[in-house]
């Protein structure tokens, strides 16, 4: 039997702040998040010097508590902590006996444990190696630090699949509820700012160089853009059947009923419009609907010339030019492992509130991409059922996401 599987719990830990009411403001004044970080130009070559850190309140976690985790294991058990009290399960402990699991990813662990090793290959020596080097570096630090954090002895599934761990850490949770094997799973993705993110980007000619403007960059789809910004955050949503949510009387915030994945086979770096456009049809085929009963798309939107242009012909052919889309990253960079948890819930909380952000910076849309109904200048007021989410990461693996907006029978 499968099992409706609904979203009772989220947190955000992004750049536009912690709290919705706080990110809502920034998102209908279209205010976007970027910064400028001067001491970039340390690192000889790197040319960008632009990125988006997260608003991030002291959890107040111990010495303790702390001791096995670099920043991305500490964005994302705060989030997590917060997103199990939204639940009303932070206290529960029945989440501790197996029924619930953890499915949340980041591109790597922490750049400090990275730093420990890498310095021991430098150096020849193992003075910068201590007990928790490898745990804070380990690309499962965020699941396995969320599990121990919170007692959790169900299933932990690891999504290091940079730009789409947060969205394939949220389909596989979807998976695991949806036929039984959790009553409960934490969903989500994280990443840490680094200049050595920058860096990936900055090497192919990918960034934004825009340092003494950054209010006006990254430029997702428009003719003047000059590539992305990265950013920092970390998303935790709460999943369970719908059944179980009823239950105990919980709070939903709206019903999981599409997810699609997939992967290119083709190219370690270069989007592939036609695979992009399977991910999309896959999650309308999971979900049971067509193209025209999903009312918004989250786009991906790096503000990449390749990335955009894939993206923006892969979305018209499904869904033609009447699907209203805006890119959630020109307000925050690009969160990497984070993003496609942060955009959910985003556009989630829009979907339920009745609007939708527009893209920031899209003055000229260019004119290589797709004629699609591009949200600008000012919020848009929609009323829809069904929202899709849509992200793409290096390796070539793509996620789509379709969310709806849930209504007591």
């Amino acid at each position: 039997m499968a099992h409706r599987v609904v979203i009772t719990g989220m947190s955000s830990v992004s750049p536009l702040g912690e709290d919705w009411l706080d990110i809502s403001k920034k998102l209908k004044t279209v205010e976007n998040a970027i910064q400028h970080f001067p001491s970039w130009s340390e690192y000889e070559g790197l040319y960008t010097q632009l990125g988006a850190p997260a608003i991030f309140s002291d959890p107040g976690f111990s010495r303790k508590q702390m001791r096995g985790m670099g920043r991305v294991a500490l964005l994302s058990v705060a989030a997590t902590q917060r997103a199990l009290e939204d639940a009303g399960l932070a206290e529960s402990e029945a989440i501790q006996d197996g029924s619930m699991g953890v499915s949340f990813g980041s591109s790597a662990g922490a750049e400090q444990g990275l730093m420990d090793f890498g310095n021991m290959l430098v150096t020849k020596s193992t003075g910068t190696l201590n007990a928790s080097s490898y745990i804070r570096m380990m690309a499962h630090t965020a699941p396995v630090n969320i599990g121990v954090f919170f007692k959790l002895k169900g299933r932990v599934i690891t999504t290091s699949s940079a730009c789409t761990s947060g969205s394939q850490g949220i389909g596989y949770a979807y998976e695991a509820v949806r036929e039984g094997k959790q009553r409960w799973m934490v969903a989500g993705g994280a990443e840490e700012i680094s200049p050595s993110y920058a860096a990936v980007f900055d090497t192919l000619y990918a960034a934004s160089t825009l340092n003494e403007a950054p209010s006006e960059t990254p430029k997702p789809f428009d003719a003047h853009r000059d590539g992305l910004v990265t950013g920092e955050g970390a998303g935790s949503l709460i999943l369970e059947s719908l059944e179980s949510a009823q239950a105990r009387g919980a709070k939903i915030y709206a019903e999981i009923v599409g997810f699609g994945t997939n992967s290119d086979g083709s190219h370690i770096t270069q989007p592939n419009q036609e695979t992009m456009q399977i991910a999309m049809e896959m999650a309308l085929k999971d979900a049971q609907l067509k193209a025209g009963d999903i009312g918004y798309v989250n786009a991906h939107g790096t503000a990449t010339d390749r990335g955009d242009i894939a993206e923006s012909h892969a979305t018209f052919n499904v869904f033609g030019d009447s699907v209203p889309i805006s890119s959630l990253k020109s307000y925050m960079g690009h969160t990497l492992g984070a993003c496609g948890a942060l955009e959910a819930i985003f556009s989630i909380n829009m979907m339920n509130e009745g609007w939708f952000c527009p893209t920031v910076n899209l003055s000229e849309v260019d004119p290589k991409c797709a004629p699609l109904d591009f949200i600008r200048d000012e919020i848009r007021w929609l009323n829809t059922n069904y929202i899709m989410s849509n992200n793409f990461a290096f390796g070539g693996i793509n996620t789509s996401l379709i969310f709806k907006r849930y209504e007591d029978a």
